[in-house]
């Protein structure tokens, strides 16, 4: 990793840089900006410490006129008072304590310290973990949450923050199980859909927990892949009449046509690109009756009693893990991937396997070509990708590498050397945030 100053160069701007020096700057000021978080939760910390309530009139905060250490930071630095007081929580549960005695004791959450300490995480990363952490640390007990923090902070390294919390929601349903129900019968207990006109439009407001929204979004969602596989098959896309609709418009036209198939449309069937509704449950919960489960498209685990429920209905697959299956490798006999093994691909690797999209989002494509290769139909020979990540890959000379067998296997993506001189793999797929699996 390049300095900063020597990254940057000679250069006025971002213009006078090649593409190799751009990469490198934004990377140099990333490691530089976590690092200046670990300093400044230290110091956050500090300042907390010297400005706590028992100091009375001593108190650091209260001398140079503020009510507190957050307000302090806040004037100090030019963030808002809610970023000042996030500052305080992850650097007091990162730094070193002490007993009643005096004598030294780690800190509360070590690993996380040493992720900061080296700039391997930034504070908003670790002001996350530390919250789920802190919300479990009763239900869970000390050593599994020791054990939940291992596992986000080195899982978390290198994530945007989005990735991030698609993480958290999973590891926290993972420490505490019990703690699903409760939450969803308070968010089924919100749920609420408003409708008022003005200006001639008429306004739709929703908000749905999961088990409610689960097969909205996956109809909706099938309905925008039906539609742009229609676009991409029109004859003349370049048309007067030809559809160029945005995704927020095909979602509203698909919603109006859902309705309107329910108030009595003729029509059979409604154009979902195949949508299925999938509900993914270990075996040993569903008997237990505990634990929780995962919907395809939606980051927010329920618990096994929603995932009962939700089976019981029509359009819903149950995938139990640990059962039997049916014939998943079909070698040179079928050119296409059969719905079984679809669905094992979507077990496998939760969408599309290089950035995420939902599984109805996506095709199930040959790694070895099946006309050029002559690869195989088998799931060790299959992915699933959506059709900008599979351009990109043929595109950019990216590789695939699939490591295992089954369900079970993992997908690596292998950079191109001109991205990557050493071509470090790349974890995708659902091994990415099933991290407490």
């Amino acid at each position: 990793m390049s300095r900063l100053d020597e990254a940057w160069s000679n250069a006025e701007d971002s213009g006078d840089l090649s593409r190799e020096q751009l990469i490198a700057v934004g990377e140099s000021i990333g490691v530089l900006k976590r690092r200046l978080d670990a300093v400044h939760v230290s110091v956050a910390a500090g300042i907390s410490h010297e400005s706590r309530p028992e100091l009375g009139a001593e108190s650091l905060a209260k001398q140079q006129g503020f009510r507190n250490a957050a307000a302090l930071i806040a004037a100090a630095t030019g963030v808002c008072a809610g970023d000042a007081s996030r500052l305080v929580k992850v650097g007091e549960a990162t730094a070193p304590r002490t007993d009643l005695l005096g004598a030294r004791l780690p800190a509360k959450y070590p690993l996380l310290r040493a992720a900061l300490t080296v700039g391997a995480l930034g504070a908003q990363a670790a002001a996350m973990i530390i919250a789920v952490l802190d919300r479990c640390r009763v239900a869970a007990g000390v050593e599994r949450v020791a054990e939940g923090e291992r596992l986000l902070t080195e899982a978390a390294v290198g994530l945007g923050l989005d990735d991030l919390r698609k993480l958290i929601v999973r590891v926290e349903a993972w420490l505490d199980p019990d703690g699903l129900e409760p939450k969803e019968e308070e968010r089924r207990s919100k749920r609420s859909l408003t409708m008022f006109e003005r200006d001639g439009m008429v306004h739709l407001n929703a908000r749905l927990d999961a088990e409610t929204a689960a097969p909205v979004v996956a109809a909706i969602r099938g309905y925008v892949t039906a539609a742009f596989a229609a676009r991409k098959d029109a004859p003349d896309a370049d048309a007067p009449d030809a559809d160029r609709r945005p995704v927020s418009m095909i979602q509203a036209d698909a919603l109006a046509l859902f309705c309107t198939h329910v108030l009595g449309c003729e029509a059979k069937r409604v154009p979902l690109a195949g949508a299925t509704l999938i509900i993914r449950m270990k075996l040993d919960d569903l008997q237990a009756g505990s634990g929780s489960a995962t919907i395809d498209g939606l980051d927010q685990p329920v618990s096994i009693g929603s995932a009962r429920r939700m089976a019981a209905g029509g359009g819903v697959i149950p995938c139990v893990l640990g059962g039997d299956s049916e014939i998943l490798d079909w070698g040179r006999e079928k050119r296409l991937f059969t719905r079984g093994q679809r669905l094992a691909l979507a077990e496998r690797d939760g969408g599309c396997a290089m950035c995420g999209l939902p599984p109805e989002m996506t095709k199930a494509h040959h790694i070895r070509w099946w006309k050029r290769d002559h690869g195989p139909t088998d799931l060790s020979n299959g992915v699933l990708l959506c059709e900008i990540c599979h351009h990109r890959i043929h595109d950019n000379d990216w590789e695939i590498s699939i490591d295992g067998i089954g369900t079970t296997a993992r997908v690596w993506f292998i950079p191109p050397r001109y991205v990557d001189p050493a071509r470090t793999p790349r974890l995708g797929g659902r091994a990415r945030f099933d991290i407490a699996a």
